[in-house]
């Protein structure tokens, strides 16, 4: 019920702000058009009839929302940029190309909107992403059949039974499902989204077999998807390789991208950390005994030893090792299954192929909750919500006498939760436009690499097991998100002033 809320709350809200741009801002008068349909960069063909140093000024300023200035008019031309827009030159231009429209240039400067997908393309990109998922599903489906069959994930259940069987006291001790999410854990913390997801479905799977009400999310699954959607993760690989290759507008490249690396590590270990104590909280669990205790300062320890030795290494250095680490671990995982499936005598081959058609059915049965939830996030970023309340912050922190540096870092924090691919659009547009060292683009990279996309992991996990009913879940993966970004603005400043 409350996903429903929140789900028709977005629509409802896109709108009316897309309603009061469509009355009152001028410059925004596509903003339907762009809900729907999206933009593209070759819609904003422009001419201007400025003089050269104001054409020069315009064309900079707006090159990276999608406006390209062309020498000559022609039938593709949109905008005839001029000033008074009376100008007898652009009304002849106009009268030759009669789909050009003739507009001054604080009309053209108005329409700084990003080029976004639509309604439209959002539902493909769902769709895409669906069928994106079903070979690496297949795959990772596949390699959990044989060790299943092989006992393996029961092996796996048994080492972390202990710990697990007090954070998820509903699921009986050495149940395949400790496994399972022990799985998902441990490709998050590698940064292997490509491995977590399938195993993470899997563990929802096997939680849902011992929920007693289907349509209604037992604890166990908020627990898991609570931990999972905080997002610890030990090398935020993809963070530092964006990074590393970024331009901001003056040319210049991070001097050092790995210097994230520790700001993001305590942001995500602190969001986990939140998100344990909400949800335990909530459900009355006891964190105060040995084994969760024993747990939770082994991890801590484990964190602490990794932080020196990367921190030990130049950039090179830290790029190489997370990438060694990742995928030898992956490869390393499937090498024990094939082994441990061939001294089990069982038939490896029949075993990964049942495991991967449930795989296929997995990945397609979740389009219709992933197209839901992206289309209301599309509406959400294409009517310029996302603007109202950056600049609704950034005015009261600046009435408060506060610093607002950390502002402009901020979008890339408000999308994450809703979109992953977004939010790392945001982070390379915060790193151009304010440069890569500055203050705003490393905290954009600290927000991204500091928790995972909430909004979709619900519809992905919650979808995959029809479960209709979040309760709680919502709220406390936004508290958590929230402890996360207040720890990665404090950390920010702490290390980089």
């Amino acid at each position: 019920m409350a996903l429903s809320r929140i789900w028709s709350a977005f629509i409802i809200i896109a709108l009316l702000v897309a309603g009061y741009h469509f009355m009152f801002n001028k410059s925004r008068d596509d903003i339907f058009g762009r809900m729907v349909t999206g933009t593209s960069k070759d819609d904003y063909k422009f001419v201007s009839i400025l003089d050269s140093s104001s054409t020069a000024a315009l064309s900079k300023e707006m090159k990276d929302y999608g406006y390209i200035l062309q020498k000559e008019a022609d039938k593709e031309t949109k905008y005839i940029v001029t000033n008074p827009v009376t100008n007898d030159s652009a009304l002849k231009l106009q009268s030759k190309f009669a789909g050009a429209r003739i507009v001054a240039p604080d009309y053209i400067v108005g329409r700084k909107q990003k080029p976004m997908d639509g309604v439209i393309a959002t539902c493909t990109t769902a769709v895409n992403i669906c069928i994106g998922l079903i070979g690496i599903m297949a795959l990772f489906m596949g390699f959990m059949s044989i060790a299943e069959r092989a006992g393996g994930i029961r092996f796996l259940s048994r080492i972390v039974g202990p710990f697990f069987s007090k954070l998820f006291p509903e699921v009986p001790k050495g149940h395949p499902a400790h496994g399972h999410i022990m799985m998902n854990f441990s490709a998050n913390m590698l940064g292997l989204d490509n491995a977590a997801t399938p195993f993470g479905i899997k563990a929802m799977e096997s939680l849902q077999e011992l929920n007693p009400k289907k349509d209604t999310a037992s604890n166990a699954q908020i627990m898991f998807l609570c931990l999972h959607a905080a997002g610890l993760a030990l090398i935020p690989t993809s963070v530092i390789a964006v990074r590393a290759v970024t331009v901001g507008i003056n040319g210049t490249k991070a001097a050092n991208p790995t210097d994230i690396f520790i700001p993001c590590l305590v942001a995500t270990f602190t969001a986990t950390m939140a998100a344990l104590l909400i949800v335990s909280f909530k459900q009355k669990i006891k964190l105060l005994q040995p084994v969760i205790l024993g747990w939770v300062l082994g991890i801590s320890a484990i964190i602490a030893l990794l932080v020196f030795f990367i921190s030990g290494l130049n950039t090179v250095g830290v790029n190489i090792f997370s990438e060694q680490l990742s995928t030898g671990i992956i490869l390393l995982i499937f090498f024990i299954i094939v082994l441990g499936g061939l001294y089990k005598k069982i038939n490896v081959f029949d075993a990964f192929i049942e495991g991967a058609k449930g795989g296929f059915e997995v990945a397609v049965k979740i389009i219709p909750y992933l197209v839901g939830m992206l289309v209301a996030i599309s509406l959400l970023r294409t009517s310029g919500t996302f603007d109202v309340i950056i600049e609704g912050i950034k005015t009261m922190f600046a009435a408060l006498g506060a610093d607002t540096r950390f502002v402009d870092g901020l979008p890339t924090a408000l999308i994450k939760p809703m979109s992953g691919s977004g939010a790392r659009g945001m982070m390379v547009d915060t790193m151009r436009t304010f440069e890569p060292d500055s203050f705003a683009g490393r905290l954009a990279c600290v927000l991204q690499g500091s928790s995972d996309t909430t909004f979709y992991v619900i519809a992905v996990y919650f979808g995959a097991v029809a479960v209709k009913n979040t309760r709680y879940t919502i709220g406390a993966m936004l508290l958590a998100d929230l402890v996360g970004i207040i720890t990665s603005i404090v950390v920010c400043y702490l290390f980089f002033g």
